[in-house]
């Protein structure tokens, strides 16, 4: 059994956020497989398990090094980027937990260029409760908040929670405790809380808590990149059809996450970046 080691969503040669990718011939158990995904240490490990002879359809699942979560962008975009190199690159469909995607593997010169169409997006306001308690976690307060982007319970394939803040510097800031960050988030359901910085209509800077996987930060969160696009989506955001979120950029591992976003609410937003192997 061969372990890939992919950064998905890198800037070039550098940065990304690391994921395992692991292609079986048949499932492991869930204990085997939450061994694994806790023995490579990364954010997230994807299996996947081909449901037909050309290999162009994929049982997929992921686990955290605690937890097996319904989504998680950056290992699909991983997953996606060693589907091209092995079988080739083309369309492949992939069945998760709670939803169908699909992804596409291109060549773009001697690299694989990555996209994914996420699961449906819909997005609801945050509750007084799970606002305060964020903004608590995280030192924060109300008039911390860009009031442009009203912050909100965000999702595609995933439940997360948004916070826009007014000021680069104290997004460059952010800490808070893991013990209490996993307590909040697996109590209100959450995968991660993003916290984002409007750089302009169509570029945003984001660090993500990934607490709920007993990880702190997360370098590049495909999940929640398309959860917010379709948030955008859905406030009639002036995104122009497409957006770019850098990410990674306080923990010194930059990357890049490009999302096209089409009219229609609800639906489907492609996510795609650059990958390489570690």
């Amino acid at each position: 059994m061969e372990i890939q080691r992919i950064a998905a969503f890198s800037c070039g040669d550098t940065g990304g956020n690391p994921a395992g990718v692991v292609l079986l011939t048949e499932w492991l158990s869930e204990s085997e497989m939450a061994n694994m995904a806790a023995e490579i240490g990364y954010s997230e490990t994807v299996f996947a398990v081909a449901q037909n002879e050309q290999k162009t359809s994929w049982r997929v699942r992921y686990f955290s090094p605690e937890s097996e979560v319904p989504f998680c962008g950056h290992a699909t975009l991983a997953l996606s980027t060693v589907l091209g190199e092995t079988i080739g690159a083309g369309k492949y469909d992939l069945t998760l937990n709670n939803a169908a995607i699909s992804v596409e593997a291109k060549r773009v010169g001697n690299k694989i260029v990555a996209s994914l169409m996420s699961p449906p997006t819909k997005s609801q306001h945050v509750t007084e409760a799970e606002l305060s308690e964020a903004l608590n976690l995280f030192n924060l307060h109300h008039e911390d908040l860009d009031t442009k982007i009203p912050p909100a319970r965000i999702h595609g394939g995933a439940d997360h929670i948004v916070l826009p803040l007014l000021s680069r510097e104290q997004l460059a800031a952010m800490n808070y405790e893991l013990h209490e960050g996993r307590n909040l988030m697996l109590r209100h359901g959450l995968v991660t809380i993003m916290i984002v910085f409007i750089e302009d209509n169509q570029t945003f800077i984001a660090r993500n808590a990934f607490a709920s996987g007993g990880v702190l930060e997360d370098p590049a969160t495909g999940a929640a990149a398309a959860a917010f696009a379709g948030y955008l989506r859905d406030i009639d955001w002036p995104h122009h059809n497409n957006i770019t979120i850098r990410q990674g950029e306080d923990m010194g591992q930059p990357s890049l996450i490009n999302v096209k976003i089409s009219s229609e609410k609800g639906s489907a937003v492609e996510v795609s970046g650059q990958a390489r192997v570690i």
